[in-house]
């Protein structure tokens, strides 16, 4: 097995050293015997994405931005994961989900493409609103 990685590389180019992530271990729930009920194998990772200084402001407002209900009132993203028998499984999963949502959030969003409508569009429109007067012109009472 793989020991667990040092930093975090987005795609930015920056990168977010594991040292400066917080962990927290707890008991997992479910199944699994007594393993479950003494060992810590559940991990947590914080990230404090509102200080961290290892971001530039570019990069830390777009996070804040994308993550912002995923994260709590101090700017904190946390994530667990208990997936895993182990806690070094588990650190490295919550890693790779760390590492996945912060490329996910940075992924450049696309330029919208203007176009026009179709002539068939156009058509169907101007039916559509022909109709529809006809209909309230056949409401309306003709005084005789």
């Amino acid at each position: 097995m793989s020991a667990l990685p040092e930093h975090i590389t987005l795609r930015t180019g920056e990168s977010i050293p594991v040292s400066s992530l917080e962990f927290a271990t707890s008991r997992s729930g479910g199944p699994g015997g007594q393993n479950v009920n003494k060992v810590e194998t559940k991990v947590e990772v914080r990230m404090a994405i509102a200080e961290s200084e290892h971001l530039r402001e570019s990069t830390r407002y777009r996070l804040l931005e994308k993550l912002a209900t995923r994260l709590d009132s101090g700017g904190v993203l946390r994530l667990t994961s208990a997936t895993e028998r182990t806690q070094l499984g588990n650190r490295r999963a919550v890693l790779a989900r760390l590492a996945m949502l912060l490329d996910v959030a940075l992924e450049p969003e696309k330029k919208r493409v203007a176009t026009r409508p179709s002539r068939g569009s156009k058509v169907r429109r101007r039916e559509s609103k022909a109709k529809h007067a006809e209909k309230k012109e056949q409401r309306r009472w003709k005084g005789e």
